[in-house]
């Protein structure tokens, strides 16, 4: 019985997030009553239903062997552990800007942790980093990232000239995240731990059929379909593998609706609203600043929505906003699945420890950079 206790007690304390954003629900929801259409639309239907397809389909991913096996290959032709994490860093950067970053995420994370189980590389260190890494590069493209892609449609600014906006933007913040893994890094060799690899046999046919079903959720959700899309996923696992179903991470999506309820309210409190009439959003400083704060107090979608109405500079409230995704862990939702993935002791006190820093360091640098070639 106290060894039941002991794990309940520590199940719960793993799942903070989920209860402390619960209770700010439902709390917000007693003290300030709304109507269910209001708690509808916080909830993010879509969303929720597009991460759970992407979820599905990474998980078949990861049970059809390709992601130990890409890890294998891979820690096979590096060199160093600062190489293989500015390969890494890299590629989460360039995958974000046409697959989005939390689907950059589901991809390059598993892989990260398969390659940390076979060798010295720290995975917790290169988790952080990519975390880092896809708010830089969703930043450059308008369907990087929600808040891009509404503030894209927001404006109606032409593909190329919002890229273009946003370039001198995304390179700066990468570069800060290259140097950032160049330092942490160790330099040493990377070194196969052979003992650690499972031999788990590489499935073909799941990988393809989970590969075609994760560009398939991609593309419906581009497109607005993404419940029609969930359901097209979970249709054929339900009746033909309903154990990898049992082994998606439910307790993420549920983290997950906690909080857009909870910051959805929170973002629409009159106390919140009447604060903003106060600031002179015609200052592109105090906009800067705003679209950074909100975004470490509420997330920088919700941040996104919260400002829009009242900002005269879009891409100002875009560059804002994806700064905004670093410091706190609730700045960008893709930290959170990044840590929640990797699922590493301390996760969120090391993230916190850089990250905080790295915001403070960029911000600056990044208003400098954007005010100079704008």
């Amino acid at each position: 019985m106290v060894n039941h206790r002991a794990s309940w007690r520590q199940h719960l304390k793993n799942e903070w997030l989920l209860l402390a954003f619960a209770l700010l629900a439902v709390l917000l929801a007693v003290i300030d009553p709304r109507p269910l259409s209001d708690h509808q639309r916080w909830l993010q239907g879509p969303t929720l239903a597009g991460l759970l397809g992407l979820l599905v389909a990474i998980q078949g991913i990861r049970d059809s062997g390709l992601v130990q096996h890409m890890a294998g290959a891979l820690v096979a032709r590096a060199h160093s552990q600062r190489v293989i994490g500015l390969l890494l860093v890299t590629i989460t950067a360039l995958l974000s800007m046409v697959l989005t970053n939390d689907v950059s995420l589901f991809l390059i994370v598993p892989m990260t942790v398969a390659i940390g189980g076979i060798s010295n590389l720290p995975v917790l260190r290169m988790v952080i980093l990519e975390a880092l890494a896809v708010n830089a590069g969703s930043t450059l493209s308008p369907i990087g990232n929600p808040q891009n892609l509404l503030l894209w449609q927001y404006v109606q600014l032409p593909f190329v000239k919002f890229v273009a906006a946003m370039l001198p933007v995304a390179a700066t913040m990468f570069a800060l995240v290259a140097l950032l893994t160049w330092c942490w890094l160790p330099k040493d060799r990377v070194t196969l731990h052979a003992e650690q690899i499972d031999g788990h046999p590489v499935s073909a046919t799941q990988a393809i059929l989970s590969i075609v079903a994760l560009l398939m959720m991609v593309l419906m959700m581009e497109h607005g379909h993404a419940l029609l899309g969930a359901a097209l996923l979970l249709l054929p696992f339900a009746l033909l593998d309903w154990r990898l179903l049992a082994r998606v991470d439910w307790l993420l999506l549920a983290t997950f609706a906690a909080i857009f309820l909870g910051l959805g309210h929170v973002a629409e409190l009159p106390l919140m609203k009447r604060g903003l009439d106060l600031i002179d959003f015609n200052q592109p400083m105090n906009l800067y600043v705003s679209g950074i704060v909100a975004s470490q107090l509420i997330s920088n979608v919700p941040a996104t929505v919260l400002l829009m109405e009242h900002t005269p500079d879009a891409i100002a409230l875009t560059v804002a906003a994806n700064v905004g995704g670093f410091g706190v862990a609730i700045g960008s939702l893709a930290n959170l699945i990044a840590l929640r993935l990797a699922k590493q002791p301390q996760g969120l006190r090391l993230f916190h420890l850089v990250s905080i820093p790295f915001l403070l360091v960029c911000a600056p640098i990044t208003y400098l950079v954007w005010r100079w070639l704008s």
